[in-house]
């Protein structure tokens, strides 16, 4: 006995030492992936708060307080909750505390990058006592995280329309055949894949001997909207281009599947209730992927010169430089130079980003709180979560066609 408390003494200072070196190791530029492993932390938790804390949350009696005990998934989803709450708590102060800040020798630019050890500190507390708030918070914070996570989906349309332009500005600006040719064939795939797709859920979707209206509707739909981006942007007046015509329309395919096989299992125009747990399991992975991805890609982009993250003050002419130096002398040399400059991005909309997919992260892992199944392990189920991805799709076409159109229609501002 005495050893084993002598071994979990020693594995815990081990466990602090290494957080207190690596918190250390951050530096200014590294900051932002930092926030990403932090946010990519907190899913760990979610998921394994999901699988393992029924039982414990089970015998707290300010949780459990019902005449009849809930079944086991209550506990699982409501433990998803408290640890998104407090993510979401604990990322939306940051942000309101980075209000306002315009250069670098604002005090709360250091609280932004530095102070990890006590970030992570307060980070672990916040989630803790989540454990402790009454359920009523956790049912309200339940009902607003499905408009968040719209809100999530929205921005998350956003950086992807950002990456694509900045992709095919990227190859176009190099002016060599390669790159054109490069172009016409990884939007010809884009395509293919998008009819492909398109067919695959003809057959899934709407089963003959069914009436399955709005299924076809939300199919016929998407692949209209496929034909107008292609359209518009290859309008003369419009000078644009099918990279990201293509890309865009194989997204919105995507959501439309997304949305379709979140139908509950026993729609009749659902040919997916067959394979339940392993449309849920990659329903989830799915999910979970694009929202990291996201978080990084916003975590990346926010360093460049792009005007997404920028705040009005900011000078857009960003450096090149990497996100992550390793040299020494190179951060050094920032230090000395930034000190009087104006912040590159906005900090407060950089957490707000990561408020935001806390909770699209809880509504995936809780199935948007309307799971369903002998298991109660069906992930992304219900029609709530149907007509979130397919209004995200329409939104996406809206905002895609308006990035073309809108130069056009004023020609005197910058887009």
């Amino acid at each position: 006995m005495w050893a084993a408390s002598c071994l979990a003494s020693c594995c815990a200072a081990c466990a602090c030492e290494a957080c207190r070196s690596v918190a250390g190791s951050i530096s200014r530029r590294s900051a932002r992936i930092a926030y990403c492993g932090l946010f990519a932390l907190s899913l760990v938790v979610s998921w394994g708060l999901r699988e393992v804390a029924a039982p414990l949350m089970e015998s707290l009696p300010w949780i459990n307080h019902f005449h009849k005990t809930p079944d086991r998934e209550w506990f699982e989803t409501d433990a998803v909750l408290r640890v998104s709450l407090g993510n979401f708590v604990f990322f939306t102060i940051l942000a309101v505390l980075m209000i306002g800040i315009k250069d670098q020798k604002d005090p709360r630019d250091q609280l932004h990058h530095g102070g990890w050890m006590a970030k992570i500190a307060c980070w672990f507390i916040v989630v803790f006592l989540m454990f402790f708030v009454p359920n009523g918070i956790v049912s309200f914070y339940e009902t607003i995280s499905k408009f968040g996570s719209g809100l999530f989906l929205l921005v998350q349309v956003v950086l992807l329309l950002d990456f694509v332009h900045a992709w095919n500005e990227n190859w176009v600006s190099k002016d060599e055949q390669f790159w054109y040719m490069a172009l016409l064939i990884v939007s010809l795939v884009c395509y293919l894949a998008t009819f492909s797709f398109t067919g695959v859920l003809f057959h899934w979707f709407t089963p003959s001997g069914h009436d399955c209206g709005l299924n076809t509707f939300f199919i016929v739909l998407t692949l209209i909207l496929v034909f107008v981006f292609a359209t518009v942007a290859l309008h003369p007046k419009v000078n644009g281009s099918l990279l990201p015509a293509s890309i865009i329309s194989l997204y919105c395919t995507y959501l439309c599947y997304s949305g379709l096989s979140s139908e509950p299992r026993d729609y009749e125009c659902n040919g997916l209730h067959n394979h339940s747990k392993v449309v849920s399991t990659g329903s989830l992975t799915l999910g979970l992927l694009t929202t990291v991805l996201s978080v990084v890609y916003s975590a990346v982009r926010a360093g460049s010169s792009t005007s997404l993250f920028s705040p009005p003050s900011s000078p857009h002419a960003g450096s090149e430089k990497p996100l992550l130096p390793f040299d020494k002398l190179d951060e050094q040399e920032d230090k000395k130079t930034d000190e009087a400059k104006p912040v590159s991005y906005s900090y407060t909309f950089f957490h707000l980003i990561f408020s935001l997919a806390s909770m699209y992260s809880a509504m995936l892992l809780t199935g948007w709180s309307t799971s369903v199944g002998e298991s109660g392990k069906l992930i992304d189920v219900g029609w709530p979560s149907v007509w979130v991805r397919i209004v995200t799709g329409w939104a996406t076409a809206a905002l895609f066609i308006w990035s073309l159109v809108a130069p056009l229609l004023f020609p005197d501002r910058e887009f």
